[in-house]
């Protein structure tokens, strides 16, 4: 059975000693969904949404959260990192929101990826809050992940 890593011998959370770790090429890419009605779809790819443009504004939003995950989550550590990519996608349901991040670290980018899709999902919903308040944020996963000891990993499906 797989060790907790953030919790001590006496069940307490600490932050994992990384400094006899390897600095090594690591890459994380986590999706988000925010699912969206035909309408507010519309607006958005007409750039209509009275708040402003809403992919850039929600692509900025997930960089800087990417950049600030140390801050965000107590156990993470921060990460120098080498580049935060935010992608996204119109599905007929909604839109779907990609963050990858590239480092060399002696742990992961997955809390940054995964950071970065949520808040880039919650920043379209702020935006489009006064035409579609039911928008609903599922789905928050990682994709992938490559480098470092465990070496590379992929969602199946």
């Amino acid at each position: 059975m797989a060790k907790l890593t953030h919790i001590d011998q006496e069940g307490r959370a600490q932050m994992v000693d990384i400094g006899a770790k390897k600095i090594t090429q690591r890459t994380a890419l986590a999706s988000c969904l925010i699912q969206l009605g035909p309408k507010t779809l519309n607006l958005i790819k007409d750039n209509k949404i009275a708040k402003g443009e809403v992919l850039n504004t929600a692509r900025i939003a997930g960089i800087n959260a990417a950049k600030r995950t140390f801050e965000l989550i107590p156990l993470a550590h921060p990460i120098p990192v080498d580049q935060i990519e935010i992608e996204t996608e119109f599905l007929k349901n909604g839109i779907k929101i990609f963050c990858r991040v590239k480092t060399r670290a002696r742990t992961g980018a997955e809390m940054e990826a995964l950071t970065g899709a949520a808040i880039g999902a919650l920043t379209v919903y702020d935006m489009v809050k006064a035409v579609e308040r039911g928008a609903v944020i599922t789905g928050l996963r990682l994709e992938y992940k490559a480098g470092g000891k465990s070496g590379t990993w992929k969602r199946k499906g």
